[in-house]
C-alpha cells in the first residue's frame, strides 16, 4: 500500500466498517454513547470529512509543525523577554497558559470517546487525528508555560490549575464537561467541533496570535498558530454530523445543540479573551477590539457556516448575544481586578486616559457605563484605601457560566434577576439563555454547586483564609495589581482638580 497513491486506496481505507459476531450492534454502540436519535448506520457511513489526511502525511506535518515552533522558541530568549515585558502581557500570559492547556488536556478524552462511540468510520478516522492533536496541545503549551517558571511561579498553575477547585477551573469544567465528555459522541462533536472551535477557537489563537506578534512575543505568536493550524482541521468533524442530521429529519435536535453550546462557549471565550485584547494587551499594540474580531470571526465566518448548514442564527442572537459583546467582559474584568487574590494571575487594571479613549471609541458609552466604576476604584486608590478595592464577600456568581452575576453599570444599570426554584433550592443565572439553558435539562445541571454555593454549604474550611485554602492557592500565589496601582496616578492631578 505503501506504494499507492492515496487516491487509490484512501476512501477504501477510511470507509471501512466492522460487522460484530461476539456482540450485539447495540452492546458495542450504546444509543446513550454513540446515537440516541435513531439514524441508520447507513446514513452515519455517509461521513464525509473536508479534510482528508493519512496517518503518514499526518506524522510529517505535525513534525515539520513542532520543528517550526520549537526552532522559534530556541533562537528567542523567552525568560528575558518576559522579564522586561507589559505588565498587562505578562498578566495575558499567566491567565493564558493557567486557562487554557487544560482544557487542550480535556478534549484528548472528548475525541478519544469519539473514535470510540462514532457510528461513521470517516468519523471515527478523523476523531483519532483529533486525540492526537490535543495530546500535542497540551504538551506544546505546557512546555512553553513552563519555562517562565523560573521568573514567576504564576506558571506552576498550567499544571496545577486542573487539580484545584479555583472558581475559573470550576466554571470552565462545568461549561466544557457539559459540552465535551457529558454526550454522546455525535452530540458533544457537534458542540465540540463546530461550535466550540470553528466558532471560537480562533478568537483565542489567530487573534492572539497577530497580538503577540506585534508584542514581539514571537515565540508564543508560533506557537498558538501551530495550534490553530490543527482546530481548522479537526473542528470540520461537526459539519457532516450535523449535514447528516438535518437530511434525517433532526434538525430541530441539531439547532438546540448549536444554541446551547454556542453561549457556554461564548461566555467562556468573552471572559478570557475579551478581557485579554481589550485590557490586557498594551494599548499601542491592539489592532482590533474583542467586538471587531467577534464581527470578523463569527458574526460573519461562523454565521455563513451556520446558514450554509441549513440552520438558523440562535434564537437569543439579536435580543442577548449582540448586546453580550458590548458588555460581558467589561463587567467581569472589573470582576477580576477587584477579586484578584482568587486568581493565581496579577491583572491590570490598563484605564488609564488613553486606554479609556479607546475603550470608548470602540464601546460608545463605555465612560458613562463601566468609567463610573473605575472612577470609583481610581478614587480609593489615590485616597490610598485599597482595603475599599479588594471587597471582603464574593460574588454572585450564575449556575450556569460559573462566573459573577453582572450587568450594565453606571448610567444604563441594568442588571436582572434570572433564577429558577427547583425542589428548594434557588439556581441564580446571569441571562436569560443561562436559564433557558438550564430548565431544558435541570436534571443535568441542578447538582452542580459553584464556588459561592460551597461556600454557602460549608465545605470550605473555616476562617478568612478558608476559601483560598479551598481553591488551593498559598498566600504567594495570590493574585495583585500587575501595576502597583500606578496606573491611577494619571488621574491624581485631575482629581485634585
Amino acid at each position: 500500500m505503501s506504494l499507492l497513491n492515496n487516491s487509490e486506496w484512501y476512501d477504501l481505507a477510511r470507509q471501512t466498517n466492522w460487522t460484530p459476531r461476539y456482540v450485539s450492534e447495540r452492546e458495542l454502540f450504546p444509543p446513550e454513547l454513540s446515537d440516541p436519535y435513531g439514524i441508520p448506520v447507513s446514513e452515519w457511513a455517509k461521513f464525509d470529512e473536508p479534510y482528508k489526511v493519512t496517518y503518514r502525511d499526518y506524522v510529517r506535518t505535525q513534525r515539520e509543525k513542532d520543528v517550526g515552533a520549537y526552532s522559534v522558541k530556541s533562537a528567542v530568549d523567552r525568560v528575558a523577554f518576559y522579564k522586561t515585558a507589559d505588565p498587562g502581557w505578562k498578566a495575558l500570559l499567566q491567565l493564558h497558559f493557567g486557562a487554557v492547556p487544560f482544557v487542550e488536556y480535556g478534549s484528548v478524552s472528548a475525541f478519544a470517546r469519539m473514535t470510540r462511540f462514532g457510528r461513521g468510520p470517516g468519523m471515527r478516522n478523523m476523531a483519532s487525528f483529533g486525540t492526537l492533536d490535543e495530546i500535542r496541545h497540551t504538551q506544546i503549551q505546557m512546555y512553553f508555560g513552563y519555562e517562565f517558571l523560573s521568573v514567576d511561579s504564576a506558571f506552576d498553575w498550567a499544571q496545577k490549575a486542573p487539580n484545584t477547585d479555583n472558581w475559573v477551573v470550576v466554571s470552565e469544567r462545568h461549561a466544557f464537561d457539559d459540552v465535551e465528555h457529558t454526550r454522546d459522541a455525535v452530540s458533544s462533536a457537534i458542540m465540540t467541533n463546530f461550535s466550540f472551535e470553528q466558532g471560537f477557537t480562533n478568537l483565542q489563537f489567530i487573534a492572539l496570535s497577530a497580538d503577540a506578534k506585534r508584542n514581539g512575543d514571537h515565540s508564543f505568536s508560533a506557537m498558538l498558530q501551530t495550534v490553530q493550524s490543527d482546530e481548522a482541521r479537526h473542528a470540520q468533524i461537526g459539519e457532516p454530523l450535523l449535514e447528516i442530521m438535518i437530511s434525517n429529519g433532526k434538525t430541530a435536535e441539531a439547532q438546540r445543540l448549536v444554541d446551547i453550546s454556542f453561549w457556554r462557549v461564548w461566555k467562556q471565550f468573552s471572559a478570557l479573551s475579551g478581557v485579554c485584547m481589550d485590557y490586557y494587551t498594551p494599548l499601542a499594540k491592539r489592532e482590533h477590539s474583542l467586538k471587531e474580531f467577534v464581527d470578523e470571526f463569527v458574526c460573519q465566518q461562523f454565521m455563513r457556516n451556520l446558514k450554509a448548514l441549513g440552520l438558523q442564527k440562535p434564537w437569543y442572537w439579536d435580543e442577548h448575544f449582540l448586546p453580550d459583546v458590548d458588555t460581558f467582559h467589561h463587567a467581569q474584568h472589573i470582576g477580576m481586578y477587584l477579586y484578584r487574590k482568587t486568581g493565581w494571575w496579577n491583572p491590570v487594571a490598563s484605564v488609564g486616559p488613553a486606554e479609556r479613549e479607546w475603550l470608548e471609541t470602540k464601546y460608545p458609552g463605555w465612560n458613562d457605563t463601566y468609567g463610573q466604576v473605575w472612577d470609583v476604584i481610581t478614587e480609593s486608590i489615590l485616597d490610598g484605601n485599597l482595603d475599599k478595592t479588594e471587597p471582603p464577600l464574593l460574588p454572585m456568581l450564575c449556575n450556569m457560566s460559573g462566573l459573577e452575576l453582572s450587568g450594565v453599570a453606571g448610567k444604563k444599570w441594568n442588571v436582572k434577576a434570572w433564577h429558577v426554584d427547583l425542589n428548594g433550592r434557588r439556581y441564580h443565572f446571569g441571562s436569560a439563555v443561562d436559564k433557558w439553558i438550564f430548565e431544558l435539562e435541570p436534571s443535568r445541571y441542578r447538582s452542580h454547586l459553584s464556588i459561592v454555593d460551597r461556600f454557602v454549604a460549608g465545605l470550605m474550611p473555616p476562617g478568612p483564609d478558608g476559601v483560598y485554602e479551598y481553591m488551593g492557592m498559598a498566600p504567594e500565589e495570590r493574585g495583585r495589581c500587575g501595576q502597583d496601582y500606578q496606573w491611577a496616578e494619571a488621574f491624581r492631578n485631575r482629581k485634585a482638580a
